[in-house]
């Protein structure tokens, strides 16, 4: 019985069945129905609960779990275990994300598929160690240096984040690139009802494995990776390098080709990566947008407006990064005049939006671990 097969009969127990569980627990049993068979990562609030889980179940699936002596020895290991066949995620918090940013930078020039899942704490530094903020949106995109283009998911549930882990996986596959799943303390330690689906009914992006004689580092704008044992002679390292991996940090035109590729294989490919919820834009003169957990009680806000006759839509953006700069520019030829963006933060969606629009933009932020209610948004909403 292949390991596939394994993992799928032992999932079978959870199939259609209703679960109340956390947040973090989610995200790891969709690791699991991804087919993710390695975890590496280290303790950290809020999101230890994740590795708990995954010390726990991955055993079953003949899978592995690693507790590293740091995060930045948690990545190194996902890192090592893709290039040695497995699919591999860690997770962690702030701290353990800035320490996780130039192995980061390493598997996007690598072109290593792997997820990590950033349970956001408020920060800077250790901050509040149990609290829920929105801080690293921009961290997500930014943290690592060099040019490069990052995939980033949010959501704003326990059963969306057992799925979007099974997106991030599945995207990670596709574009050969880091996905980055950015819960916050709230979503990870809230219980919801969540249903676990058949593992049979999940659709998987299965890696595309080379023939010996093809490069994989080029050829095409995603090429294909080696398979562990076949023979082909790798060498694989987050200096520019020619096609077939060899360095070459000399010439000019390699690095351009390079970078240039795997930028573009994201964000060439965005319209088909990007998703977000809407609702009520046909009539709206002011928009709310906001994301993940701040995304809650921004809906019923916008609810509450909308019964007292205010023309307000609601955005819920799902994919953060490549960010979803098409729907802003439209935005700017419709009758909205105002939008709205409660977040988590000191206003980091609220500054990216504003580079695509020309009408107001009110930044409505919140820091020190206390979420939003929908009262406090709907009184903004009142003094529009």
């Amino acid at each position: 019985m292949t390991d596939n097969n394994i993992r799928k009969n032992y999932l079978k127990k959870y199939s259609e069945k209703t679960f109340f569980i956390l947040g973090d627990e989610a995200a790891g049993y969709g690791a699991l129905y991804a087919g993710c068979n390695f975890f590496a990562g280290y303790p950290i609030t809020p999101a230890s609960e994740v590795a708990e889980l995954m010390a726990r179940e991955l055993p079953c699936v003949n899978g592995y779990y690693v507790q590293m002596e740091d995060e930045i020895g948690s990545i190194s290991a996902v890192i090592g275990a893709v290039w040695a066949g497995a699919k591999g995620m860690t997770a962690t918090s702030g701290p353990g994300f800035s320490l996780m940013q130039e192995n980061i930078g390493y598997a996007c020039m690598t072109e290593t598929p792997c997820v990590i899942l950033n349970v956001q704490r408020s920060g800077p530094s250790t901050g509040q160690a149990t609290k829920p903020a929105q801080g690293d949106m921009m961290q997500a995109r930014w943290g690592t240096h060099g040019d490069h283009e990052i995939i980033a998911l949010s959501p704003n549930s326990v059963q969306e984040t057992f799925y979007l882990m099974i997106d991030a996986f599945n995207l990670s596959e596709e574009y050969r690139n880091p996905v980055i799943v950015l819960t916050d303390g709230e979503i990870g330690h809230v219980r919801e009802k969540i249903i676990f689906p058949d593992p049979d009914k999940i659709k998987l992006k299965e890696r595309k494995l080379a023939k010996k004689e093809e490069h994989i580092f080029g050829g095409s704008n995603i090429p294909p990776m080696s398979e562990l044992g076949k023979g082909q002679f790798l060498h694989i390292t987050g200096s520019t390098h020619l096609e077939d991996g060899m360095r070459d940090v000399s010439t000019q035109k390699v690095h351009d080709v390079l970078v240039r590729r795997i930028y573009s294989k994201i964000n060439g490919n965005r319209d088909k990566i990007v998703r977000y919820e809407s609702k009520f834009l046909e009539d709206a003169e002011i928009l709310l947008v906001s994301y993940g957990v701040s995304s809650r009680p921004s809906l019923g806000a916008v609810l509450r407006a909308r019964q007292d006759g205010i023309k307000i839509g609601y955005l819920r953006l799902i994919t953060i990064w490549p960010f979803p700069d098409k729907i802003f520019r439209e935005f700017d030829k419709s009758n909205i005049k105002k939008i709205l963006v409660p977040e988590m933060n000191l206003g980091q969606l609220f500054r990216e939006i504003q580079r695509f629009v020309r009408c107001d933009v009110i930044s409505l932020s919140r820091i020190g671990g206390v979420s939003f209610s929908v009262k406090e948004i709907y009184d903004v909403i009142k003094e529009l």
